[in-house]
Formats: structure tokens, C-alpha cells, sequence
């Protein structure tokens, strides 16, 4: 089963995620981690991806498809998440069979609201949120202790303009999986177990073939 996930910033699409991938037993490739998993390797392109990561750029489209084609070509399954995320990247992408386009929507003012709330570890990573999950302890990581930071792209002004991004570029490559017939949506204001049952109920055919 090859599936491609989209959405907003805070769609939820990252709980979803992992969600299918433990049901299914299919991994979640995002693109963030197969960037960093490149950068490691001793090689040309693990070489062009560090000095991009160590710059705070990202990858050409050309590298990108280069990655994400070369690791997902093989594979017999796969949740894809940050990618395409844009058309040339969607009609590169072409190459690999995909099954599904799943899209969870919220509105953009949802958005907004998730993520002005989202806190993130500075050491670990790991992330809290102010409204349904708060650290133990205010300002600081229940894993590891240190303290939990608003990120800047997660401030109103920046999202607005993350929001306005995914409009233009990311939004044309939901309309290709639809034009293709292959994309279904699901509304991201609803509780997450809702959302993962129906999501469940549109994969459950493709791995019953």
C-alpha cells in the first residue's frame, strides 16, 4: 500500500501518520527524515544534502526527487509525508505507483489556533501543546528536562505566511491526485480516532488486494 498524506501545518497529519503505519505495518517516510538519513552518508549527494541542512536551505527539486524516488522505488509500502510539494515534484513522482491521496483539511484560522499553542523541546524534540498537552512542569521538557521553546515559524505572522505557501504551491499538487482520481479528503476538525476510522475504511480495500 502506497499512500501520500497532505495538509495544513497542524492538520494532524503526523499523528494519522504514525497511526496508519502501526496498523498497516507500512513506514512513514517523510522527507525530513530521509533528508537527514542522506546528509549521513558519506557520498556526493550526502554531501550536497549536509551543506543544504547546515545552511537552513532546502533541497532543489532535483535532489529532492533524486532522494525520495531512490528510496521509495523499491518499497512495498509506504505512508509519504512533505512530499511532492510541488508539481514538479508530483510529475517527477510519477515513476512510482501510488494508491491513494489522502488530505485532511482544517481551515485556516484552526491552524493558526494549533499552532500558536505548539511548544517544542530545545534539546529532544518533542512537542507539547499549551491547551491539551502541558509539560508536568512549566517551560520544561518531561523527558529530558530542558526548556520547551515556541518555535518562530510558529508565531500567528509566520504561519500566515506558511499558510500562504501551501496555497500556492502545495494546494496545486492536491488538485493533480485529484484530477487523477486517486485523492480523498477528510475533515481535521474531527477527533483523531474519527478521522483514523475513516481514513481505515478507505485503506482497508487496498490491503485486502
Amino acid at each position: 500500500m502506497r499512500v501520500i498524506l497532505f495538509g495544513k501545518q497542524a492538520s494532524g497529519k503526523g499523528t494519522q501518520a504514525k497511526l496508519i503505519s502501526e496498523k498497516y505495518r507500512i513506514p512513514h517516510v517523510s522527507t525530513g527524515d530521509i533528508c537527514r538519513e542522506t546528509a549521513k552518508q558519506n557520498t556526493e549527494l550526502g554531501r550536497k544534502i549536509r551543506a543544504l541542512i547546515d545552511a537552513g536551505k532546502l533541497a532543489p527539486d532535483d535532489l529532492m526527487n533524486k532522494i525520495v524516488i531512490s528510496k521509495t522505488q523499491k518499497m512495498k509500502g509506504f505512508i509519504l509525508d512533505g512530499y511532492p510539494r510541488n508539481l514538479v515534484q508530483a510529475n517527477a513522482f510519477e515513476k512510482v505507483p501510488v494508491d491513494t491521496a489522502l488530505l485532511i483539511e482544517i481551515s485556516d484560522q484552526e491552524a493558526i489556533k494549533r499552532l500558536s499553542v505548539r511548544r517544542i523541546c530545545s534539546k529532544c524534540g518533542e512537542i507539547y501543546n499549551l491547551v491539551s498537552r502541558k509539560p508536568k512542569k512549566e517551560g520544561k521538557c518531561d523527558k529530558c528536562s530542558a526548556n520547551i521553546l515556541q518555535r518562530e515559524d510558529d508565531k500567528p505572522e509566520a504561519i500566515r505566511k506558511r499558510l500562504e505557501t501551501y496555497k500556492q504551491v502545495t494546494a496545486p499538487v492536491v488538485d493533480f491526485y485529484k484530477k487523477k482520481g486517486l485523492l480523498k479528503k477528510f475533515d481535521g476538525a474531527e477527533p483523531i480516532e474519527r478521522i483514523f476510522a475513516e481514513i481505515c475504511r478507505i485503506l482497508d480495500t487496498f490491503a485486502e488486494k
